[in-house]
């Protein structure tokens, strides 16, 4: 579903009137649920390792070079450098002095740091990505801002955690009539997302939901 429809389906639930076009978005609740939306996904993205943001890059480390533009956009999972599995530290001086050893790598700032080597390396990422969304033509980005954007949380369970996760934001009230139904609804969600997006039966996610 989209962004429009995920509207849509929070505006039902709240029995508000649902909206044709995202021109008729004017309304303050209107962009509440908008800005929540982003939220909630956003939450549940980077609440846990999932296997749905598993991405690969490739970065080449010229010669004599100890520090590279950092171009990875997430939380590095494996680094392999020339076919070595390279392993953080996080001690950059290590790098700025030179005394760094082998099978090592570190971040200062925007970079990346390397031990020096004589020749040029090739290294292979694998990272989980900070994006959260992509657009209709599957480029991914951080936020949905166009009705033909899409949470790429798995479709099966997107739209049941972002329209329950979302009335549960906007009304954050357990006394509300329709919020223990929402929550529980939320929590099977999640549940059922995280059995089939992990083969570890221990790696639990936890999502912290705050009220506003």
């Amino acid at each position: 579903m989209n962004f429009l429809d995920i509207i849509n389906k929070c505006l039902l639930e709240l029995n508000y009137r649902q909206v044709n076009a995202f021109s008729e978005l004017v309304k303050n609740d209107h962009k509440r649920i908008k800005t929540i939306i982003n939220i909630v996904n956003q939450e549940i993205c980077t609440a846990n390792n999932w296997n749905f943001l598993l991405r690969k890059a490739d970065i080449f480390i010229p010669a004599n070079t100890t520090e590279i533009d950092n171009t990875v956009n997430g939380r590095i999972l494996y680094m392999l450098v020339d076919g070595k599995k390279y392993h953080y530290v996080d001690d950059a001086e290590l790098f700025l002095s030179g005394n760094a050893k082998d099978n090592i790598y570190s971040s200062c700032a925007d970079k990346l740091l390397f031990p020096k080597s004589p020749k040029q390396r090739n290294a292979q990422v694998v990272y989980y990505t900070k994006n959260c969304v992509k657009d209709a033509q599957g480029n991914e980005k951080t936020e949905m801002t166009v009705q033909t954007d899409s949470s790429i949380i798995p479709a099966p369970f997107a739209e049941q955690l972002l329209t329950y996760g979302t009335c549960l934001r906007l009304k954050a009230n357990p006394s509300y009539i329709r919020f223990s139904y929402w929550m529980s609804m939320y929590k099977e969600a999640l549940a059922n997302l995280k059995s089939t997006s992990s083969i570890d039966s221990k790696d639990a996610p936890v999502v912290r939901l705050l009220r506003q």
